[in-house]
């Protein structure tokens, strides 16, 4: 089924059969944008939630369907299908089930000419035939382990570096010579993963619109012995403001300030599903804008991202007004991809009730009855957004593309094709087409192409030192950027005096995208040749001492064995530089003192890993304070060393059951977050004896004072509300105890 044109429907009819007359949906409550126009291109009753799509080489939509969320999460009655247009009209009238009998399936990305794929709590990998499945490989058995399915890895996004990334994990995945890798990297977002041009990564949570790396991953993170703070995981922007066009039930829509005196949403609450457009069939003026999905208020939002040097900042387009909105109450846009046509795809979920039963308010479970949300459970569709004025673009078929035209689409204006390309050439690993990607890389009119067909190289095993030396000098900042970062692969001694020239060269430039990916790759070559390369840190640290991003990177190229290296560099650098003085002195300390960061180690004590209370933890608590009980910047405070866990059991136990609203203060630090958290006293799934083993887990692997509290006590601790009968705040509690 290819996707280039089609004609908005209504709906006429339900049906079981896989193919159906295509139904008539009413577009009529649905704002867009003045000059686009919003088609339906798949719906009920060939689908149904659908959470996820990617598009294959024939331009057909492969999509996940997520039936169980809210209703059902044991069942197995999600599947993997791929919607066909038998007609030839644009619009979906077959779906071919690839998979069935799914239990919560939740990602997929059409990989290695196969088929990659979540099914908690493995990842697996499909070798395809027919489109049917041949082989399966278990890729990673513990990739979303068991808890909460809002807060469980997904996305599945394949980078420029040829590495798979996800949301709400920090593994990233990649396929080399037929076996599956699987190493660490950064923690980021929670539901939906995207990328700009560049290869920078964007993602968000539900009250924060948008975050991003300023960085390349995993650029900051090879020092095992540091923890960086500057470049991942930025918030990119403080507005969080949306304008729905009716009024919206939301969760905790009773609490002061998330609704205005219209009962519109003010903030975001459920913000997911972002994506950095980088197709070809819009206007100038949207290429790498963000979009990101609020399915409570039943929008899409429009962000400029701005690019400054190596940091990036994003403002909303308008004050108002949304990219899209609807006052459609089961529009639930969850996720948006650019497709190989160059448009925008949204993947609506369509539902009335998308809050997971876990953290649903009385409020929101009594208006949903009032207003029959919770009755709109058996849909989903696929929209389409495209330029009124643009025409659709003729997509190839890239199945039966040679290597030589493949080459050539890494030339593209659409980034889907480009990406895909890059992934075919790499998996049919023709060497032939070498010299064309050697004479791609070289030409500076093309810089997008020559950053794809560097990687391209890379995943061939065809990439020359004297290449990335050449590239590097000639070429632009960023696709300068990516070839100082592929100089690694040659890191030996012969090869120093080379690289220090060209290092001296690009300084000369004055350039800081320039600048920092140098700094970011010095560690490792002053660890083969001192000499010529302690003099470049010692420069750079000095030129950017105001700049802690900088210090960072300096100290992400050294390897643990570089620590005598450190300590000469603390006794030679500027006495003014305090700033790099104070990073190295923390790398040395925490590898002193056997404390790496944590993402290269299994964090909180082994001896409760099996216990109910570590297990529900897990489920229920992690999501937002992290494994180890950290937090997450903007999302959770830490639980370690809580005043919470250490003080009052009753207490802590209270904050449990009915949830706390901030500011919250945590080892004197106050932390401000736009959501509340819920607690669980409308779970009927969690028992007064799990709350006690959480509580018996928490305190006893976050502090060092194990506290326990009985069954009963709980139960009788469940109608002792906050004064507001919903949240207790910290002011409220500190009333009532002492501690």
């Amino acid at each position: 089924m290819k996707f280039f044109s089609c004609t908005v429907v209504s709906l006429v009819l339900f049906s079981c059969k896989p193919t159906v007359e295509e139904p008539v949906i009413n577009l009529d409550g649905y704002k867009i944008e003045d000059g686009f126009q919003l088609e339906v291109i798949a719906s009920e009753p060939l689908l149904e939630a659908p959470v996820a799509i990617d598009f294959d080489n024939q331009g057909r939509i492969w999509v996940v369907e997520m039936p169980g969320f809210f209703i059902g999460e044991t069942t197995p009655n999600g599947s993997i299908k791929i919607l066909e247009d038998l007609d030839n009209d644009g619009v979906a009238d077959h779906a071919k089930i690839v998979l069935d009998s799914l239990v919560m399936p939740r990602a997929l990305a059409l990989v290695y000419d196969g088929l990659l794929y979540v099914e908690p709590p493995k990842l697996w990998f499909a070798e395809l035939e027919n489109d049917k499945v041949k082989n399966k490989v278990l890729v990673d058995s513990l990739y979303a382990p068991d808890g909460n399915p809002e807060h469980q890895p997904n996305g599945l996004l394949i980078n420029i570096d040829n590495w798979i990334y996800s949301a709400k994990s920090n593994f990233r995945y990649q396929r080399k010579e037929g076996k599956w890798i699987k190493e660490p990297t950064s923690f980021r977002g929670q539901w939906g993963i995207t990328k700009d041009n560049f290869g920078r990564l964007y993602f968000n949570d539900n009250s924060r619109q948008l975050l991003g790396d300023y960085v390349l991953p995993n650029r900051l993170i090879r020092n095992k012995y540091y923890t960086p703070k500057e470049g991942q995981n930025k918030l990119l922007t403080d507005d969080q403001r949306v304008y729905p066009i009716h009024p919206t039930p939301v969760n905790r829509g009773y609490i002061k300030g998330v609704l205005n005196q219209d009962s519109l949403l003010v903030h975001f609450t459920a913000a997911c599903g972002p994506l950095v457009y980088r197709g070809n069939n819009f206007t100038d003026d949207y290429n790498q804008n963000a979009f990101v999905c609020e399915p409570a208020a039943n929008l899409i939002k429009r962000n400029i991202l701005e690019f400054n040097g190596i940091y990036t900042q994003a403002n909303q387009a308008w004050q108002e007004r949304e990219f899209l909105a609807s006052t459609d109450e089961g529009f639930r846009p969850v996720n948006l991809s650019t497709g190989p046509d160059g448009n925008m795809y949204i993947v609506d979920m369509h539902r009335g009730v998308i809050q997971h039963h876990a953290y649903l308010s009385p409020y929101l479970r009594n208006i949903s009855a009032k207003k029959k949300l919770d009755s709109i459970v058996d849909f989903g569709r696929i929209l389409k957004v495209s330029k009124k004025d643009i025409p659709n673009q003729k997509v190839p078929i890239l199945t039966n593309l040679s290597a030589n035209k493949l080459v050539d689409l890494l030339k593209d204006s659409n980034g889907w094709l480009r990406d895909r390309a890059q992934q075919l050439i790499i998996f049919k690993n023709d060497k032939k087409v070498i010299p064309l990607l050697n004479e791609l890389v070289k030409n500076v009119e093309h810089p997008l192409a020559q950053i794809h067909a560097l990687y391209t190289l890379k995943g061939i095993d065809a990439l020359s030192f004297e290449t990335l030396i050449a590239v590097a000098k000639n070429s632009n900042a960023e696709v300068g950027a990516h070839a100082i970062i592929l100089l690694e692969s040659f890191l030996e001694k012969k090869h120093t005096n080379t690289v220090a020239n060209l290092f001296n060269e690009l300084l000369g430039k004055n350039s800081m995208i320039i600048d920092f990916y140098i700094s970011t790759t010095l560690g490792g070559w002053a660890s083969v040749d001192k000499e010529q390369f302690i003099p470049l840190i010692t420069l750079l640290s000095w030129k950017y001492k105001n700049h802690k991003i900088f210090q960072e990177a300096l100290i992400s190229g050294f390897s643990n064995k570089n620590i005598a290296l450190q300590m000469e560099l603390i006794e030679t650098i500027h006495a003014k530089n305090i700033l790099f003085k104070d990073v190295l002195l923390k790398n040395i300390n925490q590898f002193k003192d056997e404390k790496p960061n944590s993402l290269y180690v299994q964090i909180g004590p082994s001896k409760d890993a099996r216990t109910n209370g570590a297990k529900l933890y897990s489920q229920i608590c992690s999501a937002c304070h992290n494994s180890g009980g950290e937090g997450i910047e903007g999302l959770a405070p830490p639980l370690l060393n809580s005043d919470y866990l250490k003080g009052n059991v009753e207490k802590l136990a209270l904050v449990l059951l009915h949830g706390l609203q901030g500011p919250v203060t945590v080892s004197g630090k106050q932390y401000h977050f736009n959501s509340t958290m819920p607690g669980v006293i409308n779970n009927e799934q969690v028992s007064d004896k799990d709350l006690s083993s959480i509580i018996s887990y928490i305190t006893n692997a976050f502090t060092n004072k194990q506290q326990h509290i009985d069954a009963n006590k709980i139960n009788a601790l469940r109608s002792k509300k906050s004064k507001t009968g919903v949240e207790y705040s910290e002011a409220e509690l500190k009333e009532m105890f002492t501690d």
